[in-house]
């Protein structure tokens, strides 16, 4: 009778646990030619507003189950040689975003067709009307984001006593517009030479830059550039 009642609290504890572990999105291991950033790159500053509400779209992507970056070994890899430049003068980078699932990109795609959700517009798209954002490239059914070695990212000042200051760029992470174009001449000279110090690095590292946006790049020599990856970030 005794082990009857110890098996029947066993199973309903392993249910249980079973349970929280689907509730948190359990991380199971990543496909073979991936990694987590921080293992390569244990000092980088992430800010991943698609795991929030912060965000063009107003609330949390689909697929984003932990705020983690996951990326291709070799772009971590690369990235890591890109911090290491910046380490002796005092700055870093910060990532925004890096693997994306396919859901995600559906998801935004989903959310680009529907023309009266237009909440985040004032601080994300002010000067481009919602129905131009698929045609003019600032989304796309298909993102490279989803391959695993594309990467969002910022230059970052590394101050005293953990104080971390993003460098002027002339416009925040996914603000869609003529002003978020890498080249774009209406900005302050500090303003194009952080651009250009950022474009010039990771170049140098490998990476190719987008011409319509200056925080997003890809790796040049992708190890899957035709595979689409559709696993969580978890």
């Amino acid at each position: 009778m005794k082990s009857g009642k110890f098996l029947y609290q066993l199973l309903a504890l392993i249910f249980f646990l079973l349970s929280l572990l689907s509730i948190s999105g359990w991380a199971g291991p990543l496909p073979e030619g991936f990694v987590y950033l921080e293992e390569i790159v244990p000092e980088i500053k992430t800010e991943l507003s698609y795991f929030t509400n912060d965000n063009y779209i107003g609330e949390r992507i689909d697929g984003y189950f932990a705020p983690r970056c996951i990326l291709t070994k070799a772009a971590a890899e690369a990235l890591k040689k890109v911090q290491d430049d910046l380490k002796p003068f005092g700055l870093g980078l910060k990532i925004y975003d890096a693997y994306r699932p396919q859901r995600a990109v559906d998801h935004f795609v989903r959310w680009a067709r529907d023309l009266r959700d237009t909440r985040m517009k004032s601080k994300f798209y002010p000067e481009i009307a919602k129905k131009d954002l698929l045609s003019q490239g600032y989304i796309a059914v298909k993102s490279s984001h989803t391959r695993g070695s594309a990467v969002d990212l910022t230059l970052v000042s590394l101050g005293t006593e953990g104080i971390v200051r993003e460098l002027d760029m002339g416009t925040g992470f996914d603000v869609f517009g003529p002003k978020s174009r890498p080249d774009n001449p209406s900005m302050s000279p500090a303003q194009r030479a952080h651009r250009l110090l950022l474009q010039t690095l990771m170049k140098r590292h490998g990476f190719n830059p987008y011409p319509l946006e200056w925080w997003h790049f890809t790796l040049r020599k992708e190890p899957f550039p035709g595979t689409y990856f559709d696993f969580p970030v978890e």
